[in-house]
Order: structure tokens, then C-alpha cells, then sequence
């Protein structure tokens, strides 16, 4: 199947399913980041605030941020720079897709995030992702080559396979529902 097939299919799997049954499905996943090793040691962790069809990550968010270094991706232009989640109080609306985005100060030093929680359309059981088709998260995970990498998903976003391509990264670990 190729990627255009492939995303159509994940969406409307993503439309069949109500948003309190996303949220409710979401946070098991979620407990499974936080008992990873690489989550406990971390002290600097790059996620997503969450769109309604992923993985809801809010609460997650606001449960970690006084404990750790916790940055967003904010969208600018075709790329993703990311600024420190301080509280709900400092996200504002992102310009091209709506999402929440913190409003403090760009963090450039990559060097120092340590693991990278993130969402996919789909995912296979060897780490490939396929994102949304804009390149966003690839061009961002290829200047963090040190991050742990941990894609997570909904049972029906798994497949057999990924269509890859040469610039395409691959996630450590995949985590989904148990």
C-alpha cells in the first residue's frame, strides 16, 4: 500500500473512534513512556501537544513539566522549533495547524534532549513512521541523533509495514495500546 492509501485508511480509522474513547485509550499508552528507563532518567524530554486524533498527551504534559524539561514543537514555516512547556498559561495557538504552542524562548541546544515522544499516522513493528507527509518530525529527528525515540499509537495505527523513504527516521521503540 502505498503512503496516500495508507493515510487515507488511518483517518477514517482515527474518525471512527470518539474523542473521550481516544482519551480513555491514550493513557495506558502513556503509563508505558513513563515506566520506560529512558523516560525515569531523562531530564530534558521533547513531545507533542496533542491534536484530537492522536495519542492525547495534555494531561501527561501537565503532570511532568515541574519534574522535568519538557519542549513542544512549534511550527515555523516548514520547520519545528521548540520552546519549554512552563504551564498551561504559556501555550498559545499555533498559526498553521491550531495546536497548542509554548511562548517562551526558542531551546536550541539538541544536544540535551534525551528522548522524543512521537506521534505518527502509522508506525510498523521494526520503528518506521509515517507522519502526516510534510517532513516535519524527520527533518527535527535528524538533528537529535542521540534522543531515545519513541513513537506512540493507537492499536489501529500499527501495520505491517511502512512505506519508507532515504529520509525517513526510525523510531527505538514503538509503544501502543496494551
Amino acid at each position: 500500500m502505498d503512503k496516500k492509501e495508507l493515510r487515507k485508511q488511518i483517518r477514517a480509522a482515527k474518525k471512527a473512534v470518539p474523542f473521550c474513547e481516544k482519551c480513555s485509550r491514550s493513557a495506558p499508552i502513556m503509563q508505558q513512556v513513563e515506566s520506560l528507563p529512558q523516560f525515569k532518567e531523562a531530564q530534558t524530554v521533547l513531545l507533542y501537544w496533542s491534536m484530537e486524533d492522536e495519542v492525547q498527551t495534555h494531561d501527561f504534559v501537565n503532570r511532568w513539566y515541574k519534574e522535568k524539561t519538557l519542549l513542544l514543537p512549534c511550527v515555523d514555516g516548514d520547520d519545528l522549533r521548540l520552546r519549554q512547556y512552563t504551564g498551561p498559561e504559556c501555550l498559545k495557538e499555533g498559526e498553521q495547524f491550531g495546536i497548542g504552542e509554548p511562548t517562551g524562548p526558542e531551546f536550541t541546544d539538541l544536544e540535551r534532549v534525551e528522548m522524543i515522544i512521537v506521534p505518527g499516522v502509522a508506525f510498523d513493528r521494526t520503528g518506521n513512521r509515517m507522519g502526516r507527509g510534510r517532513g516535519f518530525y524527520d527533518r527535527l529527528l535528524k538533528s537529535t541523533p542521540r534522543a531515545f525515540k519513541v513513537g506512540v499509537a493507537f492499536n489501529f495505527q500499527m501495520v505491517d509495514r511502512v512505506p519508507t523513504e532515504d529520509f525517513d527516521v526510525p523510531m527505538d521503540a514503538v509503544l501502543t495500546e496494551p
